[in-house]
């Protein structure tokens, strides 16, 4: 049995991660971890000095607890209803992002709803709210949108690096629940003449893994199309590493990723070591 973690920000639920969680407790039962944070105010964000610094989330208000409260009775009596084992972490108060962190050095996968995490600051688009939020997890995350189509199709994307290995890695053994689903293994070059880096090797690691795997090479520009081709594959799951040795939010500078998040399409799992 897994330990997931689902983390709810301030007054919104979001009923899309707790779908996708309760999926797959049908498939092999986990424990559901509903964490609810305070909701943060736009003037109180974080400031950064020289890409560190700390993270502050004012009190919660009176009116926004009844709502938090009201979401807590909501998460335990979708939970019941569905024979989910759960439990439920309210405290966090005071420099809440530290304290999740802290939590997701105990679990085995946090899920995030895209959409609604970063509701309260006004934006359809990620932004250091999220890319915080993200940033030096101890374990895995998935980002659902509240619209989405359970996978049937698993990609993992590949662009030779260390980081792209470790979130192929991290999926298997996280939800291998997942990987008898059909899967590409997808890398992305512009050359025409290039070809996986060390193909062999990652032929051998992945397949070991993923029981319906294809290798699949795309002629096509990572930046500007990529993001295109992905939100076609309809019942997808996108599995993609940090891209970069400065952590997690290294991933925001790769276009493609944040445009994916962005259009609320599709799953994405991603983990940095």
């Amino acid at each position: 049995m897994k330990k997931i973690i689902l983390a709810f920000d301030g007054t919104h639920f979001s009923e899309g991660a707790f779908e996708f969680a309760r999926q797959l407790n049908e498939i092999n039962p986990v424990l559901i971890t509903g964490v609810f944070l305070p909701q943060a105010e736009i003037a109180s964000l974080w400031s950064y000095a020289d890409g560190a610094g700390g993270s502050y989330i004012p009190l919660i208000e009176s009116d926004e607890s009844d709502i938090v409260q009201q979401n807590v009775a909501h998460f335990k009596k979708l939970c019941e209803g569905n024979g989910i084992d759960y439990r439920v972490h309210e405290d966090f108060f005071d420099f809440v992002l530290p304290e999740l962190k802290k939590e997701t050095n105990y679990a085995d996968l946090l899920i995030l709803g895209s959409e609604m995490f970063y509701k309260n600051m006004g934006t359809d688009s990620p932004n250091d709210y999220l890319r915080d939020a993200l940033q030096d997890l101890k374990c895995p995350v998935l980002l659902v949108p509240e619209k989405f189509e359970f996978p049937q199709n698993i990609i993992l994307t590949y662009d030779g690096s260390d980081d792209c290995i470790y979130a192929i890695k991290q999926f298997a053994y996280v939800l291998n629940e997942l990987t008898n689903k059909e899967t590409t293994l997808v890398y992305v070059s512009e050359d025409k003449k290039e070809d996986f880096p060390n193909k062999i090797q990652m032929e051998e690691l992945v397949a070991r893994h993923f029981s319906n795997l294809t290798l699949l090479k795309l002629d096509i520009s990572p930046k500007y199309f990529f993001k295109d081709w992905l939100i076609k594959r309809k019942s997808s799951l996108v599995v993609s590493g940090s891209y970069g040795r400065s952590g997690l939010s290294q991933i925001f500078k790769k276009s493609f990723v944040k445009e994916l998040i962005s259009s609320h399409r599709l799953p994405i799992f991603i983990a940095h070591q």
